[in-house]
Formats: structure tokens, sequence, C-alpha cells
């Protein structure tokens, strides 16, 4: 009876104590696979004892929430360039670099196969020149569109470093990225678009990314250098953008056991695939995409709590 009594106890000293804590704020961000993958880290935390909120946010506006402590930790950050936001703001110690998932990405235009019957000499970017009014849609007469999100990319100046007769169609979420995609496929429509992978389109959409000339710091910096000899960024993106985990610089000192909780999460291009598939396209509500995520990788969320809590 003592035993039950103390461990009765314990338990609710436990509970009140995680209540009494400030929470852990995770931010949601525009795409599906960020979302649930944070949700699921964000269990992993609640495991250990520990209250968590989530704050739906841009990834246009993250880092400085990160950098004033408004969100923690951030599950799934793409760094597209070396010496981008977010680099800078680390160097800077603005946010704390929790390393590298293994998974890595690429951020493109992209373009569904039976795209290429329609424009042959894809996947070169040379034949958007003279493919161009394929893309067009009912606004802009033969200008191509090119459909993204809310995303902080430099397409513009791109295009008009490479002299395409395009325009940019900015939508406001994945979702809606995806509705033109759908749409587009449905009607055998040429289309060309943000892809960002992994994402759910690997797995089920044969495409590819266009490929623009070779990125170099260069191309930034240095008008003479590249196709266009006035003009910068006449060059693509790189094609690996590194996926890593971030958090306010506090979270190290103010919740050790939970820096040490995300150090050793880890995700894999198939991981990310399958979270946007289960929440951007089959339209599990978050419960069912959650429980069928957790069953399928078990063992690798299963050894994420596999480490000693630091002593605070």
């Amino acid at each position: 009876m003592r035993v039950l009594l103390f461990a009765l106890l314990l338990f609710l000293t436990f509970r009140a104590y995680s209540f009494v804590q400030d929470p852990i704020v995770l931010p949601l961000n525009d795409w599906p696979s960020q979302r649930l993958l944070s949700k699921i880290v964000g269990d992993k935390i609640e495991q250990l004892g520990y209250p968590v909120e989530y704050l739906p946010i841009s990834s246009i506006n993250q880092i400085g929430a990160l950098r004033k402590g408004y969100v923690h930790i951030q599950v799934e950050m793409w760094q597209t360039y070396e010496d981008g936001e977010l680099s800078q703001a680390v160097n800077k110690g603005y946010i704390d670099d929790l390393g590298l998932h293994t998974a890595y990405g690429r951020e493109e235009w992209w373009y569904p196969d039976y795209v290429k019957q329609l424009c042959p000499k894809l996947p070169d970017w040379k034949a958007l020149k003279k493919c161009s009014a394929l893309f067009s849609d009912d606004i802009h007469g033969s200008k191509g569109v090119y459909y993204t999100g809310p995303w902080n990319y430099r397409d513009a100046a791109m295009i008009r470093s490479l002299e395409l007769d395009f325009t940019i169609k900015r939508l406001a979420n994945a979702e809606q990225l995806w509705q033109a995609l759908f749409q587009a496929e449905k009607d055998k429509k040429a289309i060309v678009l943000l892809h960002w992978s992994p994402n759910w389109i690997d797995m089920r959409i044969k495409g590819q990314f266009v490929e623009f000339p070779d990125f170099e710091t260069a191309c930034e910096k240095d008008a003479t250098w590249g196709v266009n000899k006035s003009m910068l960024y006449d060059c693509g993106n790189p094609k690996m953008t590194l996926i890593k985990k971030a958090a306010w610089p506090g979270v190290k000192s103010k919740w050790p056991c939970i820096y040490q909780l995300m150090t050793k999460v880890n995700f894999t291009n198939e991981m990310i695939s399958q979270a946007s598939a289960l929440l951007g396209v089959e339209q599990k509500n978050e419960q069912q995409a959650k429980a069928i995520w957790l069953e399928k990788y078990s063992e690798q969320s299963e050894d994420w709590l596999n480490f000693t809590c630091p002593k605070q």
C-alpha cells in the first residue's frame, strides 16, 4: 500500500511539475511534412514530461522567432545556400544549429514527365525559351507561368538574367501549389512549379527538375560570371539542400534534456516523404497520420528516447 501511495504521489508531483514549466514551443510551417514531424517530435518531448505548444508561422519569419524565443525548436529547416539567412543567424549566435538530418534536399523548378512530350528539349533550361507559351494561362497571354509558394527564392532575378518569358504566380501555401499540379495533370496541361525533394511527389508523380546553369557563389556576386555577362543570378539553385534542426539559443541551458533529444532526432528522405504524403495527399487527420508514421518508423523514433537526460 505504501508503495502504491508513493508511486501515486510521485506521479502527481511529476505531472504538477510539468504543468508549471514554461511550454516548449514548436513552429508549424507552410508544408505538411514539417507540420506532422513537429507534432511527432512534440509527442516525444511530452513523453519526457515537458509541456508543448505549437505556433503556426511562416518559414520566412521563423528565424526571428527562434532568435527571440517565441519558438524554441525547429525540426525541419532547409539550408539552400551556404551563406543564406540560416547560416548568418547561426554565425551571429542568434540561433543554435542542432545538426543535420540524414535526409538532404533539392529545391528547383520541376515538371511532370508528360510535359517533356510537349517540350522535348527539357530538362535543359533553354527549352523554356522556346516553350514558354505552353506554360501560359488565361491572364498573361503567351508568357509562361511559374508556380511557387510564399517562400524566399530568387526566381524573379533568375528569370530576368536568363531572359525567360515567364511570370511568377505566388500561391499562399503548399496545398494550393499541389492543387495547381493536380489540375494541370488532370488536363495534361504543361506546368512548371517549385518542387522541394523530399516530399510526397517523389513517391507519387514522375517528373524532373529543370536543369539551369550550375550554381556557384560567383553567380550571386560577379555579373561577368555565367551566361549573362551583365547581370547576377544567371544560375539555378544548389543541387543539394541541407536539412537541419535548429533551436533558440536558450534551449541548451533551460532544457538540456530536450537539447539532448534533438541531437538524436533524425529523418531520412523516405521519412519526410511519407509524412508529406500522409498529411498532404492522403488527407489523413493528424492522429491517423501520426499513428501510421510511428508504426512504420517505430524502431527509429523509439531510439530517439534512448539516452539519459543531463542534470539541470
